[in-house]
């Protein structure tokens, strides 16, 4: 009997590829299964333990005294708002006009070029750098700890992202539509502005929210910066207390009541980063012009 005609799906190199393909999905989908476990096993725990102390007194009342019962984390979630809401104010307009500068205007010039790597290094570099820097620059100096250099420490992780993710979406907009504009005599700031930047403003909010959202968990910037208070305070220019520290300390105490309120904070804080990434990815998005 003769043998087969050679084809392109019988030949021994079409059935190496084939068990190297399935070897990677293999692979790929015992690494997805990995990662989804520890994730939730994450969230599980979370849940379990800190559901249960997100009550009533959690939102209204401040962080109790050592060894007291009760209590809540009511200055810290202010704190962190009003420290967090000031480092956004910062951050996104910075952000988006040196995204429009590097997409628009300066694209291949040695500033834009430099502007590219510092930004890349302050993506890449670790959060307690950010605020050491901070500490040395705002705090050392004028010899007191508060809320606006913990602002300050969180917009400079902002920054980056922000930048980032507006460059990158302006990148999308096809060159038509700028032609489009630039022939109508519009000038150039107004067709980045009024045209490319409205074309992905979703994509825009998208990479902000994402900065808000990676700030809302930052602790070391924190620590050297906005340090804690115990108690109720507004003032931006004295230590405030936020979350991310108050979490940190309590979670070290030896107080089962402390260490019940830092579940809660931990659970509340994923909620927040939970809530603002389905918003992101869901409410926000759309679609290029052709």
């Amino acid at each position: 009997m003769s043998a087969l005609p050679q084809t392109p799906f019988n030949t021994g190199l079409y059935q190496r590829r084939k068990i190297t393909n399935v070897i990677g999905l293999a692979l790929s989908f015992v690494s997805v299964a990995i990662g989804l476990m520890g994730l939730t096993w994450i969230l599980w725990t979370l849940a379990v333990n800190g559901l249960s102390a997100l009550n009533l007194d959690f939102f209204t009342k401040s962080t109790p005294a050592p060894g007291s019962a009760g209590g809540g984390m009511a200055n810290a979630i202010v704190g962190s708002l009003m420290i967090v809401g000031f480092a956004t104010l910062i951050s996104t307009p910075i952000g988006i006009l040196a995204g429009i500068y590097l997409s628009e205007f300066g694209k291949t010039s040695k500033f834009a070029q430099a502007t590219r790597f510092v930004v890349d290094i302050m993506l890449s570099a670790p959060s307690i750098v950010v605020g050491l820097f901070v500490f040395a620059l705002a705090v050392a100096t004028v010899k007191h700890f508060s809320g606006w250099a913990g602002s300050l420490a969180l917009s400079l992780i902002a920054i980056p992202v922000v930048v980032r993710t507006t460059e990158n979406m302006l990148a999308l907009v096809p060159g038509s539509l700028r032609e489009a504009a630039f022939a109508l005599g519009a000038p150039r700031w107004k067709v980045s502005l009024a045209v490319t930047l409205r074309a992905v403003k979703g994509g825009v909010v998208t990479g902000v929210l994402l900065a808000v959202a990676r700030m809302i968990g930052e602790t070391a910037p924190l620590l050297f910066t906005a340090l804690n208070n115990q108690f109720f305070s507004t003032d931006m220019s004295r230590p405030m207390a936020n979350l991310p520290v108050v979490i940190y300390n309590f979670a070290m105490s030896p107080y089962e009541d402390w260490q019940k309120l830092a579940w809660g904070g931990a659970a509340l804080i994923a909620l927040i980063v939970l809530t603002i990434n389905i918003l992101a990815r869901v409410l926000f998005r759309s679609k290029l012009p052709a």
